[in-house]
């Protein structure tokens, strides 16, 4: 088999075996009334770390943000928006892992030298990952960096104004700019095409 080949069959059936794991957590999560937010396989063949961050499922965030509605939420961040909140503790990641962790060696979907599982909330900078998200964290600041620069800029930071499904509306006067954004922006607000975001996350606000 020519190497060229050789390298991309692996390529393709590690895409495979990526997707297989994150359907068996999807599944899993689910169970536990748990949605997945994001899974990381990393590592080389010696030492491989599968990262598995999880939310509570729309049901019961929207009950977490009717409990703070009504004052009957404890311990919540003072300021900080209750829809950024994943509402997962402790005691979920610990019982995800448990199950999680079984099926995943039961089905040997980890073949080979041992991996470690790490399951954690995707915390108050959670990345902006689906078009979805930047619909539901309207209101909330967020850093995005683009493909391709824009003002002659690269770097944004700025409240979520707005997203149509194909263009995000950041309002830049919502904090004060540093760095090469400070000196080079002269707009209130930057549209940035959903195709040209590179990685996107909030910013916490404590």
């Amino acid at each position: 088999m020519p190497a060229s080949f050789s390298l991309c069959f692996m390529f393709f059936a590690m895409a495979l075996q990526i997707e297989t794991i994150r359907a068996t957590a999807d599944r899993v999560a689910a169970s536990h009334h748990l949605d997945v937010v994001d899974l990381e396989f990393t590592g080389g063949a010696k030492h491989r770390i599968l990262r598995v961050f999880l939310e509570k499922d729309a049901a019961a965030r929207a009950q977490l943000a009717a409990d703070a509605a009504s004052n009957e939420a404890a311990g919540l961040p003072k300021g900080v928006p209750v829809e950024t909140l994943s509402g997962v503790t402790h005691e979920d990641c610990a019982i995800f892992a448990s199950d999680f962790g079984t099926v995943l060696d039961v089905e040997d979907l980890i073949p080979g030298a041992e991996y470690t599982l790490e399951v954690s909330s995707p915390g108050l900078e959670r990345k902006l990952l689906k078009p979805s998200d930047y619909e539901r964290f309207k209101g909330s600041l967020a850093k995005i960096q683009t493909f391709t620069a824009i003002e002659s800029n690269r770097h944004f930071t700025g409240r979520l104004a707005s997203f149509d499904g194909k263009t995000i509306t950041l309002d830049l006067s919502a904090v004060k700019q540093k760095g090469k954004a400070k000196k080079t922006l002269s707009v209130q607000t930057v549209a940035i095409p959903l195709e040209n975001v590179e990685k996107a996350s909030l910013v916490a606000e404590i």
